[in-house]
């Protein structure tokens, strides 16, 4: 029964007892209420067939409503106050009777909780047996868990917070991590692979060395990218209709769990950090350090930096490359820079930067889900006639100039920019910096994009009513689980079947 259905069924009983004793306002709860009658009954010396006899009840009815199994009604509660002689607002008021009771009670709200239910864990008895010290043991434990499921849950404030302390990680570090450097070039290394484009043989032959089987079906449960069969070490990859690269980079990331000694999450906090280090490890395999670090420095030299090239070279997708660019730009050129990827209405899912941009923030500094400046070139992309190219343009910012080079990468969820920017100074080293595309953003100046136009103002403010299309994936909490999203049944059936068929 929930609060508001008790709340109205115990009104006019709490009335009566504030009458007789003032008393706390919310509603008791059929547990304390019970508690509080034991206690009663108890220091009256009071047996439970004697109490029961005395209003018409039987031992074992009033057995459950002393352990809260059942509500009773108020003249029920009525009846046992005079039969015990006291106040009947002795038995409804919130507070339970002693500490020992208060301990009881929180003991078996917490075994009733669903998610003490799904353990499938036998409950522990409650009773004067159950010493106070094993209790309190267990109420700790139990109260102990429920803080870690609470920090565990990926809210979207959990889940902000964890992208922003992320952020700042990377940015401390320019995007550069030599351990998952030094794990991808060690890989490397061990299966002979000689330089150039890492073709599906050479990612066949890198599972093979740490002793997994790549198997490509059709049936990858629909929570999932990829399954691990850890005990036949065996991993499951889509059928790569997606292309090639697509493929070897899901392989990869999979591969990546294994090669950085990953463990299971703790938090959401810790998945979304393994995700981002499966994704560098993938890059890093793709296109290694000191070839690309090479091929770069010679571009610079040239100044000619281009982002296409390093796709063209590797075979790899637009945004891969474009990851891969922020790895080593700082480390290996010394050039500041920054990333995005958003969508065709502006709004940031993936962002990175050392380069002094300020990127839009809500009240919590989170830039996940704000949307940009429609003068910046990740926007302005989507306007130009050939989507099929990159498009550069230089934007003054309330931070500084900057040179962007944008490409529209389009998925089955919508058109997204990829988008890599980087000081003034530093745009005399990258194809492109020719271009006479300019622009002014004054975000967050609300007149720079955001406030309409005062003629077009005047002539409909108050004359239209749109249907907002909302971001849904913005305001619902995170899939639970270790794994977020993650259906653990279709996971285990989908283990099972293909136990038997590949065994």
């Amino acid at each position: 029964m929930n609060e508001k259905m008790r709340e109205g069924r115990l009104a006019s009983a709490r009335a009566a007892a504030e009458e007789a004793a003032p008393v706390e306002r919310a509603a008791p709860d059929a547990l304390t209420i019970g508690r509080r009658l034991r206690h009663v009954r108890q220091q009256a010396e009071r047996t439970l067939g004697d109490v029961a006899g005395a209003i018409g009840l039987s031992p074992s009815a009033l057995s459950l409503i002393e352990n809260g199994k059942r509500e009773p009604r108020l003249s029920v509660l009525t009846s046992l106050a005079e039969a015990l002689d006291v106040p009947l607002a002795d038995l409804l008021a919130t507070a339970p009777p002693s500490r020992r009771a208060a301990l009881e009670i929180r003991l078996e709200r917490a075994q009733r909780a669903s998610t003490y239910a799904s353990l499938g864990l036998p409950s522990v008895r409650i009773g004067p047996r159950l010493p106070t010290e094993a209790l309190e043991a267990l109420v700790g434990m139990h109260e102990a868990m429920a803080a870690m499921r609470s920090e565990q849950a990926a809210t979207p404030e959990h889940a902000r917070r964890a992208n922003a302390e992320l952020r700042t990680r990377m940015r401390q570090a320019d995007n550069y991590f030599a351990d998952i450097e030094g794990a991808a070039a060690q890989l490397l290394s061990d299966v002979g692979h000689r330089g150039g484009p890492v073709s599906r043989a050479s990612v066949d032959r890198i599972a093979e060395h740490l002793g997994y089987h790549l198997v490509h079906t059709s049936d990858l449960p629909g929570s999932t990218r990829t399954v691990s069969d850890l005990a036949n070490r065996r991993i499951y990859l889509p059928q790569p209709e997606a292309g090639q690269h697509d493929a070897r980079s899901l392989a990869l990331q999979a591969l990546g769990h294994l090669v950085l000694g990953h463990e299971v999450p703790a938090d959401y906090a810790e998945f979304l950090s393994q995700r981002v280090e499966i994704n560098y490890f993938a890059a890093a395999v793709l296109m290694p350090e000191k070839e690309v670090g090479r091929r770069l420095l010679d571009a610079k030299e040239a100044k000619d930096i281009s982002i296409e090239d390093l796709r063209d070279a590797y075979g790899v997708s637009y945004e891969t490359a474009a990851h891969r660019f922020t790895n080593l730009a700082t480390k290996v050129l010394d050039i500041p820079v920054h990333f995005m990827r958003i969508s065709s209405d502006g709004v940031i899912y993936k962002a990175y930067e050392n380069d002094g941009i300020q990127f839009p923030t809500d009240a919590t500094g989170a830039i996940e889900g704000q949307r940009v400046c429609k003068h910046w070139t990740a926007r302005a992309v989507f306007d130009q006639p050939d989507l099929s190219r990159s498009y550069q343009q230089y934007t003054d910012t309330r931070s500084g100039t900057y040179w962007c080079s944008a490409f529209v990468d389009r998925t089955p969820s919508g058109l997204f920019s990829v988008n890599v920017g980087t000081p003034y100074q530093h745009v005399k080293w990258f194809r492109g910096r020719e271009t006479t595309e300019r622009s002014l953003s004054r975000c967050p100046d609300p007149s720079c994009c955001t406030r309409p136009p005062q003629e077009l103002a005047s002539r409909w403010d108050g004359r239209s009513w749109p249907s907002a299309r909302v971001h849904s994936h913005l305001l619902a909490a995170m899939p639970p689980g270790t794994f977020p999203g993650v259906d653990d049944t279709e996971v285990y059936q989908f283990l099972e079947r293909h136990a038997r068929e590949d065994g």
